[in-house]
């Protein structure tokens, strides 16, 4: 699925590489195993973006399910999190589904941010 980036702003701005995405839970909300591991199918560029414009960068899910509950631990999450390239602010999205707890499985990964809306 394509996480999609806006510049909302009023000037032109630019991103690079890969976003960090995690998913989260619980109450206080807390990240749920491992964060995407990069996809480096596609080198990284330099994506400007003038006011409203679009970028993104392409998510895969694998689902906790394909393991085995030892393996994985299997663990609910409602919150999928994610921090543009090169930033330290993070936006959250609802998203409900079941991550693995272990952070030896990797069931998210990410590729770099590229131009237009991904679909």
């Amino acid at each position: 699925m394509p996480i999609v980036f806006t510049n909302s702003g009023t000037t032109s701005c630019t991103l690079y590489g890969y976003p960090g995405v995690s998913l989260a839970g619980g109450s206080p909300l807390a990240q749920i195993g491992a964060a995407a591991a990069r996809s480096t199918t596609t080198p990284a560029s330099l994506i400007t973006l003038a006011p409203g414009a679009v970028a993104n960068a392409l998510l895969q899910y694998t689902e906790a399910g394909n393991y085995s509950p030892s393996t994985c631990t299997p663990t609910p999450a409602s919150t999928l999190v994610v921090f543009p390239p090169n930033q330290t602010v993070s936006a959250s999205v609802a998203y409900s589904t079941t991550g693995c707890g272990a952070t030896g499985v990797d069931i998210l990964h990410v590729g770099t941010v590229t131009a237009g809306s991904g679909g």
